[in-house]
This record gives structure tokens, C-alpha cells and sequence, in this order.
């Protein structure tokens, strides 16, 4: 487990220097994003995977590793979101906002390490398309959720597919870089 701690931690660290990058470019301009619009986005991202996947071409030069990192940022950003105050300012100093998001981060590779002991890693033998459709899955749960208003009868909230929307998009960019090393090593 402790291998999959050290990629995690790097694709945590690849993404955070992007949101740190966008956050000294636009501020914390992502908080006027009310939570349908987060999902939206998630959606967004989720479904151009999926095309490429599908169609095995892309016209877009930007790859599927930018978009499963987007899913990752967007996803922490909607934990951010979902746990400020109704009444927090939109514009949040830089500090509390990267302070905000290794919270996230930290708390979403604390669940990652609980279900990876429980499920054995069986992320590794999943084809990276099969774990987009599951992240698409979960992003249409959320959706549901949303729908009623947040309220469940049985099912976990939408944090908790959040957070597992971030640790698919992590498994697959932790996928997509060993295969890549391993064709390099070819």
C-alpha cells in the first residue's frame, strides 16, 4: 500500500501545482460556482474522456491526463465548496484557499487508504475506462442527490462520491503514467 500512498501523493502534488498555478492567475474566482455547476463541470470532463476512449482520436491537443486531473481539482474544489459557510466571501486569500485544499486532499487519501485495505487494490486490474464510467456513474448520482435537495434514504452523500470521483481520476492518471513508463522501458 505504501507504493500506492507515494503515487498518490505525487498526482496529488502534480494537481495541487496546477490549482496553485490557476489559483495566482484567477483568484478564487471558482467560488461563484454553485455545487449543480461543480457537478456540470465534473460531467463535462468525464464525458471527453469517455469520447476519446470511444472514438480513439481526439481533435483537442489537451489529453485525457489534463482532464482526469481536472476531475481531480474540480472534485476537491466541491469539497472546499460544500464546507464553507453560505456566507463565505468569494474571494478567499490565497493561504486558506491551498490550506482548504490539502485538507481535502488529506482527508480524500485517508478514505483511499480504508477502502483500498477493504477492497485489496482492485483498482490496478481495472481498465481505466471502466473506472470513467464509474466516475461517470458517480457524477450522475450526485446529480440525483442534488436534485433532492441533498437528501438520502440509504446512500452516502454527494462528499463521499466526491471523493471517490478523486481517487478514480488519481487510480487512472497512476495507470496511464505506468503504462507509460512502461512502453518507455520497451
Amino acid at each position: 500500500m505504501k507504493r500506492t500512498f507515494d503515487q498518490f501523493d505525487q498526482i496529488a502534488k502534480r494537481c495541487r501545482a496546477v490549482f496553485e498555478a490557476k489559483l495566482k492567475d484567477y483568484g478564487t474566482s471558482w467560488r461563484i460556482l454553485r455545487p449543480s455547476s461543480l457537478t456540470d463541470q465534473l460531467f463535462i470532463k468525464a464525458r471527453r474522456i469517455r469520447s476519446i476512449e470511444e472514438k480513439g482520436v481526439q481533435l483537442v491537443a489537451d489529453g485525457i491526463e489534463g482532464e482526469f486531473a481536472g476531475l481531480f481539482n474540480y472534485g476537491i474544489i466541491a469539497l472546499i465548496q460544500l464546507g464553507l459557510a453560505d456566507d463565505a466571501p468569494l474571494e478567499l486569500p490565497q493561504a486558506q484557499a491551498l490550506d482548504l485544499y490539502d485538507r481535502q486532499v488529506a482527508l480524500t487519501r485517508d478514505l483511499l487508504g480504508q477502502k483500498n485495505h477493504d477492497y485489496g487494490e482492485a483498482w490496478r486490474d481495472m481498465r481505466v475506462s471502466s473506472m470513467t464510467d464509474l466516475i461517470l456513474a458517480k457524477i450522475y448520482r450526485i446529480k440525483q442527490i442534488e436534485d433532492n435537495q441533498g437528501k438520502t434514504e440509504i446512500s452516502e452523500g454527494a462528499d463521499a462520491n466526491y471523493r471517490d470521483i478523486i481517487n478514480y481520476a488519481a487510480f487512472s492518471l497512476i495507470k496511464i503514467m505506468e503504462t507509460a513508463k512502461n512502453e518507455s522501458q520497451s
